[in-house]
Order: structure tokens, then sequence, then C-alpha cells
């Protein structure tokens, strides 16, 4: 297949990209700049502003048998405005053009947070529904983008969405390094006892997920099963956020994590430091938010029986050899 991946310079969008090529597939990158590692593993990089360049956009997908959009804004802070632009805004324009350029199938790459409405998630399915309010933008607009991409399973297009939950591995910049910068900080600390479940996802995994999904709209195009659909994705193996943590930690070199705070106190220094940064118009990110206290006090384990029937969907690599993987790569 030729393939546009939209965020293939980031990490999810970097790991789908390698396994695009290891198979011999062609690969596409749309990134607003260039990305050395992409261009040693000799990938095209078309730099466009996916906000804004239509036309742009268009002559990139021309030619595309599946367009894999995984690029997004991430976080838990800043404002709508900025959240809505890159994943709103981005995602409609990016289906305007597959269908201006006649490319017919996409895989969004969503997220789990778009039904989290503020309590436990304890091997929910797909059947959630998207809350009424949210703690922040990041989910509200991803939700938005979700459904605008399901929504585009019609009129010759097809399309499907994943969720994966947490991912993590080497090469990740996100969860892994907060993790250990702020153990180092003597800053980390388990919201409650860290005893509630969380799924996660090795990285290998949520790649895999997507290229099952690809070839599954690519070969059957509406009759896929997937078509019009979102999935939970993760390694099927649950452990308690304390558990979770401790094995990252592990991985790099540290000590496991012994201070808590209550769910409550944290919510409501959240909410304290979300009206104070507000206030002060301060851009960088609280050390904690109201979301944050409650993602991280929560259940959040997925029943993926949906993903395995419909895609095919299986972990290929387990967290305990994702984990030897990760030590290995942070002892480079």
């Amino acid at each position: 297949m030729k393939v546009l991946v939209t965020g293939a310079g980031g990490f999810l969008g970097t790991a789908i990209t390698k396994q695009l090529l290891e198979r011999g597939d062609q690969v596409i990158a749309v990134q607003r700049s260039r990305y050395p590692h992409l261009d040693r593993m000799g990938v095209p990089c078309i730099p466009l502003d996916l906000t804004t360049d239509l036309p742009k956009i268009i002559d990139a997908v021309k030619g595309c048998d599946v367009v894999i959009h995984a690029a997004a804004k991430a976080g838990v802070w800043g404002p709508y405005e900025s959240y809505r632009q890159a994943n709103v805004q981005a995602t409609n324009l990016l289906i305007s053009a597959c269908k201006q350029a006649g490319v017919r199938n996409m895989v969004y790459t969503s997220s789990p947070s778009v039904v989290f409405n503020g309590k436990d998630e304890s091997g929910i399915t797909e059947a959630a529904p998207y809350p009424e309010k949210y703690l922040t933008a990041y989910p509200q607009t991803k939700a938005k983008a979700e459904r605008e991409a399901l929504k585009a399973n019609a009129n010759g297009m097809v399309t499907t969405a994943l969720r994966p939950h947490l991912i993590w591995g080497p090469g990740d910049h996100h969860l892994t390094p907060r993790i250990l910068s702020r153990a180092k900080m003597g800053k980390l600390k388990l919201v409650g006892d860290g005893s509630n479940k969380v799924d996660s996802t090795y990285i290998d995994n949520a790649a895999h997920a997507h290229l099952l999904a690809a070839d599954l709209i690519y070969k059957m195009g509406h009759q896929a099963p997937c078509a019009g659909k979102a999935y939970f994705i993760s390694n099927d193996e649950p452990l308690t956020m304390r558990d979770l943590i401790n094995r990252i930690l592990k991985a790099g070199g540290q000590s496991p994590v012994t201070k808590t705070v209550s769910p409550t106190l944290a919510y409501i220094v959240g909410a304290i430091m979300e009206k104070w940064y507000l206030s002060r118009h301060i851009q960088t990110e609280p050390i904690m938010t109201r979301f944050v206290a409650r993602q991280l006090s929560t259940d959040h384990w997925f029943d993926i029986t949906a993903a395995k029937r419909d895609l095919g969907y299986k972990p290929i690599v387990s967290i305990d050899e994702g984990m030897k993987r990760l030590a290995e790569d942070l002892q480079l």
C-alpha cells in the first residue's frame, strides 16, 4: 500500500512508519517540520500545516491507498482553541482533502479519554457514551474529532478509529520521562493508594493495531467489520497504578514510589492551580489538574473483545518483554 501518516515524526507515528516500511509498504510523512530520523529511514516528508493548508493536503494525499491520522495536540493544559484547531479542524480538513482527492480509507488515532467521565472505567466496552462534560480540552476535542472521523464513513470513504491507552516503550518522550523525572526530583506521588487498575499499551502493539485496521479497510472497504467503528486498544494486561509506575521506575534504575496523596486533596489542589494559572495567564502545565487527579486515582481498563474479533488484534509484545526492552533502551 501507499500510506500517508500524519504525525509520522512522533512516538506512535514513527512506530507505525517503521512497521509499514518493514513489510514493504510505501510511506509518506506529513509534519509541520522535518525530522532527521525520518530522513534516515528514507521517508519523504511533506511539511505543511494540517489546520490551514487544504490545497497542500489535497496534493499530499493524492494517490494514497490509506491515510493514518496519528497527529494531534496532546496534553492536559492550554487554550481550548489551540486543541480545537489541532485536533478537530485538522481532522476535518484531512477528511475533506481525502474526499476531494479520491482517497477512500482513513484510520484515525483516538484516545480512551474521549469517554472518560471522571469515574472508574472497569472493563468497559465501546458502548460507553461520550460524557456531557470534560475536565480539559484534549479529550473534548479528540471526542469531537473521533465523531467527525467516524461520520465520514460514508459517501465513498471508509474510516475507523483506534483508542490505544497509555502508550509506552523505547522512544517514549511523554509518560516514561515524566515518571522518571519526577521520581528523581522526589516529587512523584501516587494519587490514592495506587490499587486502581489501569491498562497500558506497548508501542509496537499500538502500531500493529493501526496496520491491522488499515489492511482491513483497504481490502474490504465498507464490508470491513471495523468500518465506522471505534476500538479500545491495550496490552490486555491491566496492572495496578502502583505496579505500572514501579515497573517503569525499575526499568529506569530507580526506587519504587512510596509517597501518596489523597484523591480528594489532589483534585482540590488541581482546581486551585488551574484557577491560579488561568488568572496569571501561565502557559506551562500545572503539576496537578482536576483531570490528572481523576485519571491517576480511578480504574482505566477496557474490554478489548471487539478489537480481537473485528481487527484480529492480539498484543505481539507482552508487558514483561516490553519492560525488558525499555530497560535496555534507558541504559543506552
